[in-house]
């Protein structure tokens, strides 16, 4: 998952062209992006809204408001492929899980997103939840729980907390060591996706189309990472190659390098 898309779960106009965009998935939003007196109608206009982004090949997404069954159930019923649950802790993965075992989906993929310091110092079992897929954190409900700024020097430790609670759990580490809100930015955006990719995330989140295409880029082998990994993999022993020492290591991450890009080693 190299670019999930949020989009408005009640904004018909961009769910029509959201299967169009290029990303590797779109989430529904019918949490922060939703007002109140609109929940409802995008509760309602759901499961159409699915079959309307089915007609591009990436994954569908439904961030539910957290505690509400009511949002559990009509995602699970629209045929959704991930579920996104904001404000995660461990309670709310339990209760979360037998919601879905009630909805008859107890094995939906879950992406949990930590939004408070309570969660963050609690991510570890969060991470080893068995719903549990991916992680982020939530960057500006994140820092207003702080009573601080998401300035990405706010952001960084704790955005890399859940990102290593993530990789020791063999979960998908989703972010950037920002927040994602000034998607206007695409310069900041593009330096924080490489920057993100180094640390070894896998993707990150959007709320605007034109980040697609700096995420999908920067989240995905290059050529020169190609080449660089086949020429490490074409060596034998402990060698040197362009003045790198070859080692053990360095042809794991080689094959790690292909495998990304959907190359058999």
């Amino acid at each position: 998952m190299r670019s999930l898309l949020y989009v408005p779960a009640d904004q018909d106009r961009f769910i029509a062209k959201a299967h169009l965009r290029g990303a590797d998935g779109i989430i529904l939003d019918l949490e922060d992006a939703v007002s109140d007196e609109r929940k409802d109608l995008a509760r309602a206009s759901l499961r159409a809204s699915v079959r309307s982004l089915r007609q591009g090949s990436g994954l569908v997404a439904v961030r539910v408001n957290a505690g509400l069954e009511v949002d559990v159930r009509v995602a699970v019923d629209a045929g959704i492929d991930l579920l996104v649950l904001p404000k995660a802790d461990c309670t709310a993965l339990d209760e979360l899980a037998s919601k879905l075992t009630a909805a008859g989906a107890s094995e939906m993929p879950v992406l949990a997103t930590i939004e408070d310091p309570a969660a963050l110092l609690d991510v570890a079992g969060i991470a080893r939840h068995s719903n549990v897929t991916a992680l982020s954190l939530g960057s500006e409900d994140f820092a207003l729980t702080l009573g601080g700024v998401p300035d990405p020097d706010v952001l960084r430790q704790p955005k890399l907390m859940v990102h290593y609670a993530a990789k020791a759990a063999g979960k998908l580490s989703l972010g950037l060591l920002r927040s994602i809100a000034d998607y206007s930015d695409l310069p900041a955006i593009e330096a924080a996706a490489a920057e993100a990719r180094r640390h070894g995330f896998d993707g990150a989140t959007c709320v605007h189309p034109s980040a697609i295409p700096i995420l999908n880029t920067a989240f995905a082998p290059s050529p020169a990472d190609l080449a660089w990994a086949r020429a490490v993999l074409a060596t034998t022993g402990t060698v040197s190659l362009n003045g790198q020492m070859i080692d053990k290591p360095l042809r794991g991450r080689a094959t790690a390098i292909l495998r990304a890009a959907g190359i058999s080693s």
